[in-house]
């Protein structure tokens, strides 16, 4: 019986992923989002043209007035964060404590943000902008900071406007016949304390990455502090005493994504031998088969956005001149050490939690 639902399950798959409708619709502007990133990316000068296609892949919305407000949202939160970091990393970058004390903070505020506040989004690229400008400040000490934060607003840029050009293009196209649904109106919850628990806890794993450079000298460490972000959100109502068990989902589905990804992207570079048209037809393979799988339903949505991730961050070099399986399997390793690392930060704080017979693993 449970093959067989598996397989009914499998030939519904293969069907709505090739039947015109809304989900088909929104998988294609997310393609078209993605490969017009790229163009846009190159064109602004960008470094990390895959955050660029990952930024026009995330906006997507059903109507362009949805994508403008959650464009709106990641361009200033990115801002903010930029700037903050423009003031603290010159200093947090000359001491370790101060770089730590720094991304512990700042982490914890914007995670604390993204799980309570009306505009989460902004919140949370914030905190994630300034991360990624202090954990490449540290790999890279002689560059100049502010050519940093220049950067990682280039690429927010490039992708903003290539995912509201599509989705406006379809807006008054598509969409017309094929409307999706609106989303239900965002709200803020105001003091929470679990949740400030929850993004401290965040804030405590994010503290360690410069110490894990200092020590190991590991690379591509902002998609580590990205990923210490990213698997701690969750629903503020299934937080309880402990976030340990929803943040272990959260993780194995983030580990079934990235792997499966990885698996595809791998096979697309040993074939392509270096052929940007190749690495290209790859990258929107990977798009469409990630988007439908977040398209399958809440329990599955977050294997398919990672599935993507690792499909982007594989196959989108900052120049395809340059393509080589070496540079994404270190941003890919990265992914796994901040995977790797958050879980000690939440079973050491379960186990040390001053109620432990309360603290159960909700």
């Amino acid at each position: 019986m449970h093959s067989g639902l598996s397989a009914a399950r499998l030939r519904e798959t293969i069907k709505t992923f090739l039947t015109p409708g809304p989900r088909m619709i929104d998988e294609i502007e997310c393609m078209a989002s993605v490969l017009l990133a790229i163009l846009f990316a190159h064109l602004v000068g960008a470094k990390m043209v895959a955050w660029a296609a990952f930024t026009a892949f995330v906006l997507m919305r059903g109507h362009v007035s949805q994508t403008l407000v959650r464009a709106v949202m990641r361009t200033v939160g990115t801002a903010l964060g930029a700037g903050l970091a423009l003031l603290v990393v010159p200093y947090a970058a000359r001491s370790l404590p101060i770089a730590s004390l720094s991304a512990a903070i700042v982490g914890a505020i914007g995670l604390y943000g993204m799980l309570t506040a009306k505009r989460a989004y902004a919140w949370l690229l914030f905190g994630l902008t300034f991360e990624m400008v202090l954990l490449d400040k540290l790999e890279h000490p002689l560059l100049d900071t502010f050519v940093f934060a220049q950067t990682r607003l280039l690429e927010v840029v490039a992708g903003t406007m290539a995912c509201l050009t599509v989705s406006l293009l379809t807006t008054l196209t598509a969409r017309r016949r094929w409307p999706s649904q609106s989303p239900a109106p965002a709200v803020g919850v105001g003091w929470h304390s679990d949740a400030a628990r929850h993004a401290l806890q965040a804030g405590v794993a994010l503290a360690l990455l410069p110490l894990l450079h200092a020590v190991f000298g590991i690379p591509e460490l902002p998609q580590a502090g990205v990923t210490i972000m990213a698997v701690m959100i969750v629903p503020i109502a299934v937080l309880g005493r402990s976030g340990l068990r929803p943040v272990t989902r959260r993780l194995y589905h983030r580990l079934i994504g990235c792997l499966c990804g990885s698996g595809l992207a791998a096979a697309t570079l040993l074939i392509a031998d270096g052929r940007a048209s190749i690495l290209i037809a790859g990258t929107c393979l990977g798009v469409l088969i990630g988007r439908h799988i977040e398209n399958g339903g809440p329990r599955i949505s977050y294997v398919g956005l990672q599935f993507t991730l690792a499909v982007l961050v594989t196959l989108i070099p900052d120049a395809y001149s340059d393509a080589a399986i070496h540079p994404a399997l270190l941003r890919l390793q990265s992914i796994f050490i901040g995977m790797a690392l958050i879980v000690p930060v939440l079973v050491a704080w379960h186990l040390l939690a001053p109620d432990r017979t309360a603290a159960k693993l909700e």
